[in-house]
């Protein structure tokens, strides 16, 4: 834990020094976002007469309002604001074309051009503006990859997708990689109504990097690994606020890799469930969270454990999953089944945290619904696999998302996530079920209690430290687009059925 903490706190400060040290770039010419009614085109044109390498400069404070995706057309072609900033001061793409009957433009950058090698999209800010409607068939934010290498996203902030993903990273026929996606900032993406989900990032290029990126309110998976192999997603920070994610990370689709994740390797990951949001007393370590915000599977491993039978017995394969921490509330911390030859190592559950949820009506009646639980495993449909001794044997773990979190009640733990630095983390729990589905908790112990306590210490050391950019570059600017989230909010019945 002690070496965890060292690294977070040594990746905070060279972010720090980024965001404080590092001199302007001289050059200041830029593109202007006047007149709206030609940007989208005078963009394109720059970047198609631009040839390789060209980098096309937005200016900073201001927003452009296109009307269809801009389009990368040449090797190492750059698109980033003039000074690399890392704040709100970056340059707005803001998602402004027409919508009819579902369809209509949803990408703001796209490189997965026949000739996009090395393209580089840098500090900038990828508005969707979805604004609580339905979501919109096509693709993401932003689209990279294809039949591509070497491309870097870093320094990005994107939001409020019209589509299925704030970011992607495609395919391509197979022949994607390569691909970095460095601190970012992701989030909010799509809505927790039933089927308007999205996730922060999507990744199916092989043998890329993804790590250090801040991932707040997605609603489908925070990264979701399409097989990807040879992949390392590491040092990433997933969590929610008011919105139920169905996963955390994601390692669950069989298509389009056929279930190949041999050398996809997923660590050092922190992973937060939902928090207490009313006022802590003295006297309980639970609340309640107005919003019933749960994550229902942290870390999901197999095709069963997401999509029930849909793929037969089709299983993935190959993966290592190790070292990630999980806090917070969850219905289930790690869930794997139709998995082989898969490692799951030294994963922990840190500071306070309840596993809490009962049948949902999506469940089928033919589902045995596995008691809410850290760790799960269904031994019939994996084989081959290195765990984690902690493992809870499941006799089904068929369609784990259907599970609903209770409707308001003391069940969240009061904690620590990025956007509220006002409770320690100072308890490890456990939890067993009651009468309604929903799991309590208990002390695991004091070598729990001491790691807890160093947590909350550690962190709010951090979080004092660099208060002036990591909790107000996340917390404020998130008050900016508030709305988004409470637009897109809408009341639901989580109705449990035992």
């Amino acid at each position: 834990m002690e070496e965890y903490l060292n690294r977070r706190v040594s990746h905070g400060l060279r972010r720090f020094k980024y965001e404080f040290g590092r001199a302007r770039r001289a050059d200041t010419d830029c593109e202007p976002a006047d007149p709206a009614n030609t940007v989208t085109n005078r963009l394109n044109n720059l970047l198609k007469n631009g040839g390789d390498g060209y980098v096309l400069r937005l200016c900073p404070n201001q927003r452009y309002l296109i009307q269809a995706p801009i389009l990368f057309t040449n090797n190492n072609q750059e698109i980033s604001t003039v000074g690399y900033p890392t704040d709100d001061s970056r340059a707005v793409l803001s998602v402004s074309g027409p919508v009819n009957n579902g369809e209509g433009h949803t990408t703001a950058v796209d490189g997965t051009c026949s000739t996009c090698i090395g393209v580089k999209l840098r500090h900038v800010q990828i508005d969707g503006t979805r604004r609580g409607g339905a979501p919109t068939k096509g693709g993401g934010n932003i689209e990279m990859g294809g039949g591509n290498s070497n491309q870097l996203v870093e320094y990005v902030r994107s939001y409020d997708p019209r589509g299925w993903t704030c970011l992607h990273a495609a395919e391509g026929a197979l022949n994607c990689q390569s691909m970095t996606i460095q601190n970012n900032d992701i989030g909010p993406c799509g809505s927790e109504t039933f089927q308007q989900w999205a996730d922060g990032i999507s990744l199916s290029c092989r043998n890329s990097i993804v790590r250090n990126n801040m991932i707040q309110g997605p609603t489908d998976g925070g990264i979701v690994i399409f097989g990807s192999p040879g992949s390392q997603i590491y040092n990433n920070t997933i969590w929610v606020l008011n919105q139920t994610l169905l996963g955390g990370i994601n390692m669950v689709d069989y298509d389009p890799w056929s279930g190949d994740f041999t050398g996809t390797v997923v660590r050092d990951n922190l992973i937060l469930g939902g928090f207490a949001t009313d006022t802590k007393d003295d006297k309980s370590a639970k609340g309640n969270n107005f919003e019933n915000a749960i994550i229902k599977i942290g870390i999901a491993i197999g095709p069963q454990t997401w999509f029930g039978d849909k793929y037969g017995n089709n299983v993935v394969r190959g993966g290592t999953v190790t070292g990630n921490k999980m806090s917070g509330a969850f219905s289930y911390g790690i869930a794997i089944t139709s998995a082989t030859s898969f490692t799951v190592q030294g994963n922990e559950m840190t500071g306070n945290t309840s596993f809490i949820g009962a049948r949902g009506p999506l469940c089928k009646d033919s589902d045995t619904v596995p008691t809410p639980a850290p760790f799960i495993i269904d031994p019939s449909s994996s084989t081959g696999l290195t765990t984690q001794s902690d493992f809870q044997t499941i006799s089904d773990g068929s369609s784990l998302t259907c599970v609903l979190p209770p409707n308001g009640g003391d069940f969240w733990p009061f904690g620590l996530n990025p956007s509220n630095s006002s409770s320690p983390m100072t308890t490890t729990t456990t939890s067993s079920p009651n009468a309604t589905g929903v799991g309590t908790s208990s002390a695991a112990g004091s070598s729990g209690s001491t790691v807890g306590i160093a947590v909350g210490v550690v962190v709010g050391v951090i979080v004092c430290a660099f208060a002036t950019w990591l909790v107000r570059r996340i917390a404020i600017s998130r008050r900016q687009t508030a709305y988004i989230f409470n637009q897109s909010k809408k009341p639901t019945d989580y109705t449990q059925r035992i």
